[in-house]
C-alpha cells in the first residue's frame, strides 16, 4: 500500500527546462530597462509569479515607474516567454519524469502541477502531459505566491489528501518552502548545496523512480 496519496510538481525546472526561457525573457526586458539582470539575480526570482519576480527586479535593479507602466512589462516579458516557448515539444521533456508519470498512474496516486507560471497549461499541452494530471492549479488560480503555501494546500483539498500524504517536487528554494510550510514531504531537484530544507534531493528524476517504490510503495528493488 502506498506511503503517499498525491503527488505534485512544479513546471519549469522540474517537469520540462523552461526555466532558462524565463530568465532569457526577464533579461530581454531589463536590459530595455537599463538593467542586467545576471543568473545570479535571477535565482531570487525562481518560484515566483510574475508579478512578485517582477517586484523583486524593481527592487534590484531600484527603479519605479506607474502602476499601467508596469502591467504593460509584464505583458511584454510574457510576449517574450510565449515567443521562446513556442517550439517545445515532447523531446523537451526532462529525463526520467513521462516515466515517473507513468509509475505513479499506475499506482492510483493522484497528480497535480502546481505551478506559479500562468501558461501551465499552455506548456503541458505542448508537451503532450496533460492528460497525466489530476488537477492542474497555476498562476492565475492563486492569490499569493510561493513560499506561501496556498498552491499546494489548494491542491491538497482539491485531490481530497492530507497535506501530511503528499509528495512535493520543487526546483527552487521559494516552492520548496512553500511545500515545506503546508507540511508535505519535499524532493528537492537540482543541487543539494542550493537548495535547503527539503527532506530528499536528486540532480534529476533517473534514480527517483527506484528512492520512490523503495521508500513510499514498500517494493523491493
Amino acid at each position: 500500500m502506498s506511503l503517499i496519496k498525491a503527488v505534485m510538481f512544479d513546471l519549469d525546472g522540474v517537469i520540462v527546462d523552461t526555466s532558462n526561457h524565463h530568465y532569457l525573457s526577464w533579461k530581454k526586458l531589463c536590459l530595455e530597462l537599463g538593467y542586467n539582470l545576471t543568473e545570479t539575480g535571477n535565482e531570487f526570482i525562481k518560484g515566483l509569479s510574475r508579478e512578485d519576480s517582477f517586484l523583486k527586479i524593481i527592487d534590484m535593479a531600484n527603479i519605479s515607474f506607474s502602476e499601467e507602466k508596469f502591467k504593460e512589462y509584464l505583458i511584454k516579458k510574457n510576449s517574450y516567454y510565449l515567443n521562446l516557448i513556442g517550439t517545445i515539444t515532447p523531446k523537451n521533456i526532462l529525463p526520467g519524469v513521462q516515466s515517473l508519470l507513468g509509475y505513479l498512474k499506475k499506482k492510483s496516486v493522484k497528480i497535480s502541477l502546481c505551478s506559479s507560471s500562468k501558461n501551465a497549461k499552455l506548456v503541458l499541452k505542448k508537451l503532450d502531459l496533460i492528460s497525466f494530471f489530476d488537477f492542474i492549479i497555476d498562476g492565475n488560480d492563486i492569490k499569493m505566491s510561493k513560499p506561501n503555501p496556498e498552491i499546494f494546500l489548494t491542491a491538497s483539498k482539491k485531490l481530497k489528501t492530507e497535506p501530511r500524504d503528499c509528495l512535493v517536487f520543487e526546483d527552487s528554494q521559494s516552492g520548496i518552502d512553500a511545500a515545506n510550510n503546508a507540511g508535505m514531504i519535499v524532493v528537492g531537484i537540482g543541487n543539494k548545496n542550493k537548495l535547503k530544507n527539503s527532506e530528499y534531493c536528486f540532480p534529476d528524476f533517473l534514480k527517483i523512480p527506484d528512492h520512490l517504490k523503495k521508500h513510499f510503495f514498500n517494493e523491493e528493488i
